[in-house]
């Protein structure tokens, strides 16, 4: 059975960005895909210190809730990235968790499946949107996208409840996830994956 990961980046458990996840859930459910929520928001992750050590370990030095995640996410078919609006960026907690498990894991990430969502009260949707969909398509993820930005409205869940238009894109923003993993599983299977050149970096040394 096809699985896909939902993040809460929110520290709170029954809040706004979790009222928006639990909306795709169920229509993960009713699609026969299998789901997993990690309430990631209020725990203690510290940033990258950009030691290295990944490449040599295949794991972050800190051992912690990002190295206990990576082979769930390694293991999935699609991820899905939940955030509330801070100062018109993601959660903080939230940002360095990714950092960490992207750089951190060598595992391919060809086409599973990403999706972000936020809430706002009110504004920095958009550009918290834009920061979370980059860890996708740095990674050869595709990003499943609906018929708004993924995004609800509220201050509290019962207003998120009333943000009528942003459950719906929810709801068709996890049909469309769900299909694009059975395309991709397909596509697998008759295809093949493209294959993906060895990574060439592009530097300037002595400013030329």
């Amino acid at each position: 059975m096809a699985k896909v990961l939902l993040i809460n980046g929110s520290p709170h458990p029954r809040g706004c960005t979790a009222t928006a996840l639990e909306e795709m859930i169920r229509v993960f459910e009713q699609e026969g895909i299998e789901t997993e929520l990690l309430q990631l928001g209020g725990k203690d992750i510290r940033g990258c210190i950009g030691c290295g050590t990944c490449f040599k370990t295949g794991k972050c030095v800190f051992d912690d809730l990002v190295n206990e995640f990576a082979p769930r996410f390694e293991a999935a078919d699609g991820l899905v990235v939940g955030s509330p609006v801070y100062y018109g960026s993601p959660n903080g907690t939230l940002l360095s968790f990714l950092d960490r498990l992207f750089y951190s894991t060598s595992f391919p990430k060809q086409f599973k499946v990403g999706a972000a969502v936020v809430s706002c009260r009110r504004g920095g949707n958009t550009a918290s949107f834009d920061v979370l969909n980059k860890y996708f398509t740095l990674s050869c993820m595709p990003v499943a996208s609906s018929t708004y930005w993924n995004q609800v409205h509220g201050f509290t869940a019962e207003d998120v409840k009333k943000d009528l238009e942003g459950l719906q894109t929810m709801r068709n923003l996890a049909r469309n996830m769900s299909f694009m993993i059975r395309a991709f599983a397909d596509a697998k299977e008759k295809y093949g994956y493209p294959e993906i050149e060895r990574r060439v970096s592009t530097s300037f040394p002595d400013g030329k």
